[in-house]
């Protein structure tokens, strides 16, 4: 729900905005999305003995440096409509809009075993060039047995797990006999 009341502001914001005043939105909204991880920042949002006016002020101020009258007036709007709370869900909308309008984007592979930079490197430019965009892939070791390949923007996931390719040649041998 959040993501569609995002999408809304986030339509305002890209009225008359370039791609590169977008992106300067996009990380001030994430750095201020960070700020919603700190407990003692959400106390203070989430306090309803806080009133407007010192909410405003609060998140005004960590804004303050990038100096633009349409992310002022955003969050104006947001306290004034008492939807602070979607800011993190601003940013990572505007992240993705970014990512789609660039076509970057990033991935993880999970695998109980390590994987070599240069196999990331080959599978970050063979997917780049399937789906004509920049990915960049990192490596997360879990134990998953085999190897998954992550794309959310692009909502990609290719899964090759070492037990199911097991169990299909067992059946194809069983099928065979």
């Amino acid at each position: 729900m959040e993501e569609l009341i995002a999408k809304k502001y986030i339509k305002a914001l890209n009225a008359g905005s370039d791609l590169e005043s977008m992106k300067n939105i996009t990380e001030i909204f994430s750095v201020l999305a960070e700020s919603f991880d700190n407990a003692k920042f959400m106390s203070i949002l989430d306090n309803p003995h806080v009133n407007a006016n010192d909410k405003s002020d609060i998140l005004l101020s960590a804004v303050k440096s990038a100096s633009s009258d349409k992310i002022n007036n955003l969050i104006k709007l947001l306290v004034e409509k008492k939807r602070i709370n979607i800011i993190p869900a601003i940013a990572k909308e505007l992240k993705k809009d970014i990512a789609n309008a660039t076509k970057t984007y990033d991935g993880v592979i999970f695998s109980d075993s390590d994987i070599e930079t240069s196999v990331l490197t080959e599978l970050s430019s063979g997917l780049s060039k399937k789906f004509n965009s920049t990915i960049t892939l990192a490596f997360v070791k879990n134990d998953f047995n085999g190897i998954k390949v992550e794309v959310a923007g692009l909502g990609i996931e290719i899964n090759l797990s070492k037990d199911r390719i097991d169990s299909q040649i067992i059946e194809h041998i069983i099928k065979a006999i």
